[in-house]
């Protein structure tokens, strides 16, 4: 539940005008992730690498690359390859961390 001696970014990553805002950490071995939340909406996020999510708490409604919706819960992920997107909607906040490839 969380990242021993890492790196954190001070400022924000703030998309879709609040909807999402996320943290960069940086693992002592290099590898980059961003831990973020969700707040009620449906966003779509084309991807320029690959990237797995996470779900940490809450429930996401997720579509992949335009196939039918799914439910992630708390400690289910999914996976999208670069080129890729992804729409989530969100009934509640849901916390994730993105695990970049």
């Amino acid at each position: 539940m969380q990242f021993d001696q890492v790196s954190v970014g001070k400022k924000a990553n703030v998309f879709f005008d609040g909807k999402c805002v996320s943290h960069t950490v940086t693992l002592p071995n290099g590898v980059r992730k961003s831990v973020g939340v969700v707040l009620p909406s449906t966003l779509r996020f084309d991807l320029s690498t690959k990237e797995i999510m996470e779900v940490v708490d809450g429930n996401a409604f997720v579509s992949i690359n335009g196939a039918p919706e799914q439910e992630f819960k708390a400690g289910q992920s999914w996976e999208v390859e670069k080129g890729g997107y992804f729409i989530i909607r969100a009934e509640s906040p849901v916390h994730y961390v993105c695990h970049f490839e």
